[in-house]
């Protein structure tokens, strides 16, 4: 799983509506009160195993969205969201059960072992043809960052960045950034893992890689402390979002939407992002 000068506004409320939609106003408002509908009751959810609620995520599961590759945890920013989705579902702690699922295997069309997966998708309309999506839990900007010593390091236009090799994970918007937004002339690269990237860009494989802002953060705070944040790439069209996967035509998108919203009007998401994403501040914006 595009810079600017200031933490990206993430206004969930004007967001939620966007959901399933995608092209909303950015300025447009929710209903001031959402409520589950009665079929959102606990025990009227079809959920893979009656009374539990089974939720995927990658491996490894990646700070700051996961805290030491540990779902169950409730630490980190996606693992909290996850779990505050299912307290408003009626599920306590006690009824969540976690598995692993690949990224590419989760937005691929087919059933689904899952009940719902968090792990950065971000909503598109060619992953909604396979798959459905739940209202956002989190706007997002696409990020380049490189090694210090990298010929872009320190390089301020996405013209600057054309003579770059770039890469990112297989199947997500950061390798879509490169190839819709930078186009490079250089084929870009691709990864089975941000793991296998962040080694190609410490091997010199890479001048840059492309990861969202609070990974872009982590990694160079805290994985490769000689990296640094080159800037975002600009938004294109409806502003970025992730939301949580569900198999397509669910019987449960609507509840699990429902329940984002919820969290997202009472400010529930908000104080989330300011307690794990609280460093995502200050990259400059790429133009």
């Amino acid at each position: 799983m595009a810079s600017r000068s200031r933490l990206l506004a993430l206004t969930f409320a004007g967001a939620v509506v966007v959901a399933t939609a995608g092209c909303a106003p950015q300025d447009e408002k929710p209903t001031p009160n959402v409520t589950a509908a009665p079929s959102c009751a606990k025990d009227s959810l079809p959920t893979r195993t009656p009374g539990k609620l089974t939720i995927a995520t990658d491996q490894p599961a990646y700070e700051p969205w996961f805290a030491k590759d540990k779902p169950d945890s409730g630490e980190g920013f996606e693992s909290a969201v996850a779990y505050a989705v299912a307290e408003k579902l009626g599920y306590a702690r006690g009824d969540v059960t976690w598995t692993r699922v690949k990224f590419d295997t989760a937005i691929a069309p087919g059933p689904k072992d899952f009940d719902f997966d968090i792990n950065q998708f971000s909503i598109t309309d060619e992953r909604k043809q396979a798959v459905d999506f739940s209202a956002p839990y989190y706007l997002v900007r696409q990020t380049v960052i490189a090694l210090k010593s990298s010929k872009i390091a320190g390089r301020k236009s996405l013209a600057e960045l054309r003579d770059a090799r770039l890469g990112a994970q297989v199947g997500t918007t950061s390798y879509q950034a490169i190839t819709d937004v930078i186009k490079p002339t250089a084929k870009p690269q691709v990864y089975n893992s941000n793991d296998d990237a962040k080694k190609a860009l410490q091997n010199g494989q890479l001048d840059g890689l492309v990861v969202d802002l609070p990974t872009a953060f982590y990694i160079t705070g805290a994985e490769i402390t000689d990296a640094t944040i080159v800037g975002q790439v600009p938004q294109v069209g409806t502003p970025e979002a992730f939301g949580l996967l569900l198999d397509k035509n669910s019987p449960l998108t609507s509840c699990v939407s429902g329940a984002v919203g919820q969290l997202a009007a009472a400010g529930t998401l908000k104080e989330l992002e300011q307690k794990w994403l609280a460093q995502v501040a200050g990259a400059a914006e790429l133009r």
